[in-house]
């Protein structure tokens, strides 16, 4: 009795581990997307198109796939700038395996700071609008390490929240200068406060001459 109840229970643990056990692997729906692994960027001046990778370049991979990542559902900021305006375009297109996803517009040279353009049509056929952008101060810079032919900016420094870095005029980072100035404006202040206790000693001297004369 006791082994057949046995068997029935070690039959029934069986049955609810092969009914149970496609529950317990992950689907596909649920595991995480891929990531992308490669961004090209390309230009009309340019041929071929550059193409960064994760796994060869990763640091530069992430410094290029920062400047576009953010766009896919960001809402726009900025009105169409005049095309006299933006400078050499610079296409970049984010790619998962070898097939694109995602493609940008980026006008790092643009008048009044970096844009960027996000297209209405992208090639993985998603919904979404053009919308332009402020690209991050680091456009130029980070391009350029990628090896597109831009200008050097040393004046862009890196480092900050999120990629916003903040440009500095090469003369408020001279303390040299700073100093210089300091003790011009010092001294000007030590002889200005000279000049008005001088007329508060003139004057008074004067007062006193007064009403010692009437007083006399």
């Amino acid at each position: 009795m006791v082994a057949r109840m046995s068997r029935r229970w070690f039959m029934s643990g069986a049955a609810l581990v092969v009914v149970a056990a496609p529950l317990l692997v992950p689907s596909p729906a649920m595991a995480a997307p891929p990531r992308p692994d490669m961004v090209t960027v390309d230009s009309e001046e340019m041929d071929p198109a550059i193409a960064v990778r994760a796994k060869a370049n990763p640091d530069l991979f992430e410094a290029v796939l920062s400047q576009v990542d953010w766009l896919a559902t960001a809402k726009g900021q900025t009105s169409s700038p005049k095309a006299a305006n933006l400078g050499p375009k610079f296409t970049v297109v984010v790619h998962i395996g070898e097939q694109p996803k995602q493609t940008y517009d980026l006008y790092p040279l643009a008048a009044g700071g970096p844009r960027a353009f996000r297209p209405a049509k992208q090639p993985d056929k998603r919904k979404t609008t053009n919308a332009w952008f402020y690209g991050r101060l680091n456009m130029s810079e980070t391009l350029r390490a990628a090896g597109v032919p831009l200008p050097e900016r040393p004046e862009t420094l890196h480092g900050g929240i999120g990629g916003g870095e903040r440009v500095f005029d090469q003369d408020t980072l001279n303390p040299g200068r700073d100093l210089d100035k300091l003790l011009a404006d010092l001294r000007e202040v030590l002889l200005l406060n000279g000049a008005v206790v001088l007329a508060i000693t003139l004057g008074l001297a004067g007062i006193s001459l007064l009403v010692r004369r009437r007083t006399r």
